[in-house]
């Protein structure tokens, strides 16, 4: 793409004078954090002008709005992607240049937004990107968390949680709404009286929080759309009591700002205990009532009261249970508030409501106790009972005097508020995020709902950002890819299929082998730069990332990795190509038994490094701290991509496209996303092992598993296992392994041994590696399955999973 000569120079006349406005000084005299601000400021401006002509297009326009309601938001760093969207990348580093500033040295200063913590916020981000990009009029809508989740530090080998200190050094790319500004009420109790011949409910001697609106653009790529991804921030309506101030008493009169801001400190607060519970419960209904507040009142101002226009002017999507409060908090304001009868805000709460559901994990469905919910949202809650009550009433006309299954259905019931059950009953889509998770949906945990409206259910398969994981990630690819077939695969995905014919070219095979080395250094650098650890870009690079949980199974891997290295200290003449194994996750903080298996990790890769020989062959690294700056480095580099989980356990994935992408094979299960993988690279190009969803099923129902004969009858897990408790990973400790080593041959007080399969699947996942080693040696074959892989990876564009959500369940516009 040509640069404008004249475009560089009012670049660089617009840095210089960002510097001498904000800190009064030049270019030679900026340390990095300065030039960053002034670099991102410069580009903020001309997002701005953009971000006002959409706003004003979509007045005109009189256009329908997606409001997309997520607890988290993973976005990562702004600067780079917004020039890349904006096509303006490489004047601002021609203009740096003269300037004698590397724009790679500055990026780096951008702290990264700690608004989420898995893949349930990183779709959210490449939905918001897609979305702009697509045109569709959009704002995504979450919570300002000032700590984020956490920041992951190793300590002896164990995790230990810091505080994501993010906006210390403030966010360029928020812009303070404070004209949105809305209050939140909690606790109280409700009043009822007639007024006009109807109820009228009102809530008295609340407790009341501001809601704060920080607004922050996001783009679509080279077009003049601009969305916004609007974070609530709790503020205490009362700033400082001076009555306990003037008595010294300096604690109890900043005491209640602190209760009142606490909403907004932090993501997932531990609620193993009832007031963390009750805050988690608080947050929720904190940012969904103040979306929908905001909606209500952008819809008022444009359309008046007429409210039957609502479905068609606004979408309320609700990404997994966490926002699902958004279906009474609306109820309550057509009919508190817009005095709508109850039917009438039903039928339209109902047609605006769209529901995605993440997980069959029976943990996070998540459920709140009755009494929680009546103390903390006592309007909420009754609006919860009279909607069961009828939700209910409708069941029993499906399912006469079936009360156990009904009750299994009900929004309310055995002391539970079951969210999955009210999203599910009041929305009108519900959508799994692959196609075999759709399925299980309909096949189990939503089972009686499909019978009776097979309609509203859909499976839609998440999808990537490819401008971010792969033209931001890896520009080495990306010229690569440019140089070949063009540049139309940023706007289009689907393109990168002209490379398949690619696969049989040497010439292009050795370019690419290039490019992953080269990739691979960009890793080694940085490990040694923030862990001071030192990799050999000779190995294979192998990596499982993604959020520790035990149906993940890090576990297996890290026990396939063990018996490695017992065969290596126990046969002096076994041999294997060296292979680096990389690890990143960060696990919950309550999360004990997650937190064991890092320690786990941790130590086995303590004693592989301590062997001579061992060493030559595997090296394991836990990355500290994984983040999505993280991952675009890791993911272009990596040359495997573990994605492990037990079948029927992993709704989709989306670390598994990134991977795919970037041209590292897949080994894994036929679960989530990995089955359209499979699909589309075909049996040649990935690496498949262990059960298959049904089978897993099957043996969940008959519980007739016996995971001691695997231990009894195979030597090699035998022998990696009791090194768990017999002092050979921990000297000092030798026990500090068994919570692992029981639960997986017996069991947690009477629960299933090995619930997750581990040792049931680990001589298929053994024998998929074998071959899998045996492939890589043969280096024009493997670079043929990579190239393979990156040139099927367009299918998996969230700009393809956004316009099936488009065209199957918001029905909106676009507005470009």
């Amino acid at each position: 793409m040509a640069i404008s000569t004249s475009n560089v120079e009012v670049v660089k006349q617009s840095i210089v004078g960002k510097l001498q406005r904000y800190n009064g000084i030049t270019v030679a005299e900026a340390n990095p954090q300065q030039l960053y601000k002034a670099v991102a400021s410069s580009v903020r401006d001309q997002i701005m002008q953009k971000w006002m002509i959409s706003k004003e297009n979509r007045k005109v326009a009189a256009s329908k709005r997606l409001y997309y309601m997520s607890v988290e938001f993973l976005t990562g760093r702004a600067l780079n992607c917004n020039m890349i969207n904006l096509c303006t990348q490489e004047e601002y580093a021609q203009a740096l240049e003269e300037l004698g500033i590397d724009l790679h040295t500055i990026l780096p200063e951008e702290p990264e937004p700690a608004l989420g913590n898995g893949g349930l916020g990183r779709l959210a981000a490449c939905f918001m990107d897609s979305l702009a990009s697509l045109g569709v009029p959009a704002m995504g809508c979450t919570i300002r968390y000032e700590y984020g989740l956490f920041r992951q530090k190793m300590v002896d080998g164990q995790q230990v949680e810091l505080p994501d200190t993010w906006l210390q050094n403030g966010n360029v790319w928020e812009i303070p709404s404070v004209d949105d500004t809305c209050s939140v009420e909690f606790n109280g109790r409700v009043e009822e009286f007639e007024e006009d011949g109807r109820k009228v409910f009102k809530l008295v001697d609340a407790y009341t929080i501001d809601a704060v609106p920080y607004d922050m653009p996001v783009i679509g790529y080279d077009n003049d759309c601009v969305n916004t991804l609007r974070t609530w921030s709790a503020r205490s309506r009362e700033r400082i009591d001076l009555a306990h101030f003037g008595e010294g008493e300096y604690l109890r009169a900043m005491e209640e700002i602190q209760m009142a801001e606490v909403i907004s400190k932090v993501l997932y607060p531990e609620d193993r205990h009832y007031e963390g519970k009750m805050l988690r419960l608080k947050q929720h209904y904190f940012f969904v009532s103040a979306t929908l507040q905001y909606a209500v009142k952008s819809f008022k101002e444009t359309f008046g009261t007429n409210f039957d226009l609502l479905p068609d002017k606004a979408v309320f999507h609700i990404n997994d249970t966490h926002p699902g409060l958004a279906i009474p908090e609306l109820m309550r304001i057509l009919i508190d508030q817009e005095g709508l009868s109850w039917e009438m805000a039903q039928r339209i709460t109902q047609r605006c409501m769209a529901y995605t559901n993440h997980t069959v994990m029976e943990e996070a469905l998540e459920r709140w106790p009755v009494d929680m919910m009546r103390q903390t949202l006592p309007r909420i809650f009754m609006i919860l009972e009279e909607l069961n009550r009828r939700v209910c009433a409708e069941l029993f006309k499906c399912y006469p005097d079936q009360w156990e299954r009904v009750g299994h259905m009900a929004i309310i019931g055995y002391g539970q508020v079951h969210m999955a059950n009210l999203c599910v009953a009041l929305s009108y889509s519900v959508n799994g995020v692959s196609q075999l998770h759709g399925q299980i949906l309909k096949d189990t945990i939503f089972h009686d709902f499909w019978q009776i409206d097979k309609s509203k259910f859909t499976a839609i398969t998440n999808g990537i950002t490819h401008r971010r994981w792969l033209v931001e990630s890896n520009p080495a690819l990306t010229s690569l890819i440019t140089d070949t077939i063009g540049y139309g695969f940023v706007r289009d995905a689907s393109e990168l299929e002209k490379l398949l014919p690619y696969a049989d070219d040497a010439a292009f095979r050795d370019e690419f082998e290039k490019v992953k080395m080269h990739n691979k250094r960009r890793l080694q650098k940085l490990i040694k730069v923030r862990q001071d650890i030192d990799i050999d870009t000779s190995f294979i690079f192998d990596t499982q990332a993604k959020r520790l949980h035990e149906y993940k199974r890090q576990m297996l891997n890290a026990l396939h990795v063990q018996v490695l290295y017992n065969r290596i200290v126990d046969d002096p003449s076994f041999t294997m190509p060296p292979r680096l194994f990389l690890f990143g996750a960060k696990a919950a903080p309550g999360y004990w038994r997650a937190k064991l298996i890092i320690r786990y990790i941790n130590a086995l890769a303590d004693l592989i490094d301590k062997h001579p020989r061992a060493k030559q062959m595997l090296k394991i690294v836990y990355i500290e701290n994984y983040d999505v700056s993280t991952a675009e480095i890791l993911m272009p580099a990596s040359e495997i991509s573990q994605q492990l989980s037990t079948a029927g356990k992993e709704a989709s994935g989306t670390g598994n496209m990134k991977f795919m992408m970037n041209g590292a094979i897949t080994l894994g299960t036929m679960d989530g996303a990995n089955v359209e993988i499979y699909e589309q690279v075909g049996i040649d190009n990935i690496y498949i092992f262990g059960m298959r969803a049904d089978t897993v099923e099957a043996m969940y129902r008959e519980r007739n598993y016996n995971p001691m004969s695997i231990y009894e009858t195979n030597f090699e897990i035998r022998k990696a296992m009791n090194q768990w408790i017999d002092g050979t990973l921990f000297p000092n400790e030798p026990l500090a392994l068994q919570d692992l080593y029981q639960t997986l041959l017996v069991g947690d007080h009477g629960s299933m041994p090995d619930a997750y399969f581990l040792l049931k699947d680990f001589g298929s996942y053994s024998m998929a590696n074998r071959r899998m080693m045996d492939d890589y040696e043969d280096r024009e074959k493997w670079l043929r399955m990579a190239i393979t892989n990156t040139a099927k990876s367009g299918f998996f564009s969230s700009d393809r999973t956004i316009r099936e959500y488009n065209d199957r369940i918001w029905h909106i516009k676009p507005v470009v």
